[in-house]
């Protein structure tokens, strides 16, 4: 082999890759994943579109004065293929997801606004059952559906139904949440196992059987933040691990912070449905994307009740105290394996599973 390889000289120009060139000219399916490649989107054209220092937080929501009070505001575009999947649909995770960008921040979602782009063609069953949907959940966040539009496109342009959704809420006073304070010796804590609503959107789309049906674990996370904020205000970061998932959220609160995190592999609920889902199609369930977790970080002196708060609470039975924020490494997410080693948990290039929400 070693006679075979000095005869073989490697011409890195003869390597291909399937994920996109980050030079490239065009918009690209990682765009939208929650990577890399979507960071740089937001920080090489957005950003400097709208510059200004509310936006320049790149928070899941923003925390807005306005009037005397203190209001998150977020927005956030579901185009989930396919629409209906076990354990919900396109309308429960458009409600979910913007209220829990709101739940991010402290915040008490209040009001949410709805657009439907509408593809020509589409079952009116198909846009009422979304509907439905929509208002089921919105009741079981505690928010009102106030304001919305619709909008219908040729048919071929719309790949079924698009949900757009913006909401507001409160955050209380003295609450200040966001990936700037985290700080070595905070706990790093996640609300459940992770995973399940990846795997369980893409074994829909591929047709693929694990011998169980693994379910999303979609819901509103206002409630459970509530809880935990019961127990102290000064928590230090919130996210909703999404798009890119667990891993891509430390990734950004480490950057963010100019800290490091430090992972105990061991310590990650990661079920065994989607263990062995991951297993079996090469994935890695670290970035695959949840939309009814939290990770958050708490300073270590409030760490152990903040953990029994949220394990009393039903979106919180499966919390788990993984890791900690370190002054090493800053910037950077290692996890310590379960056969002694150590490894990076790098910023994903894009998304995994895409059109995951």
């Amino acid at each position: 082999m070693a006679d075979l390889a000095a005869e073989t000289p490697v011409d890195p120009a003869n390597w291909s890759c399937p994920a996109p060139l980050r030079d490239q000219g065009v918009v690209v399916m990682g765009h939208g994943g929650g990577g890399a490649l979507s960071a740089e989107l937001m920080e090489q054209v957005f950003a400097p579109a709208y510059g200004n220092p509310v936006l320049a937080a790149l928070t899941d929501s923003a925390v807005l004065q306005l009037g005397g009070a203190r209001l998150a505001f977020s927005t956030d575009s579901y185009v989930v293929r396919p629409l209906f999947f076990p354990g919900g649909c396109l309308g429960d995770l458009a409600v979910n997801g913007t209220v829990n960008d709101l739940a991010m921040s402290g915040a008490q979602p209040a009001f949410l606004s709805t657009a439907f782009v509408l593809e020509e063609g589409v079952g009116l069953d198909v846009v009422a059952r979304i509907a439905r949907a929509v208002g089921t959940a919105a009741e079981a966040a505690g928010v009102t559906v106030a304001t919305g539009d619709t909008k219908v496109v040729e048919s071929g342009h719309g790949d079924g139904v698009y949900v757009t959704t913006a909401g507001v809420g409160l955050v209380p006073d003295g609450v200040d949440i966001r990936p700037q304070r985290a700080r070595p010796g905070d706990a790093v804590i996640v609300s459940g196992p992770i995973g399940l609503h990846g795997v369980a959107v893409m074994s829909v789309r591929e047709g693929l059987e694990f011998g169980v049906e693994i379910a999303s674990d979609t819901a509103p996370l206002a409630g459970l933040v509530a809880a935990m904020l019961d127990v102290t205000p000064d928590l230090h970061v919130l996210r909703d691990p999404t798009r890119g998932g667990l891993g891509a959220s430390l990734n950004e609160i480490a950057r963010a912070s100019g800290t490091g995190v430090r992972l105990t592999e061991r310590a990650v609920p990661v079920p065994d449905e989607v263990a062995n889902a991951c297993g079996f199609l090469g994935l890695d369930p670290f970035y695959v994307a949840n939309e009814g977790r939290l990770v958050a970080f708490v300073p270590r002196e409030h760490a152990d009740a903040v953990l029994a708060a949220m394990r009393a609470h039903p979106q919180g039975a499966g919390a788990a105290l993984i890791g900690e924020c370190v002054a090493e490494h800053p910037g950077m997410v290692t996890v310590a394996t379960g056969l002694g080693g150590t490894r990076v948990l790098d910023l994903p290039l894009g998304e995994q599973l895409p059109r995951i929400c």
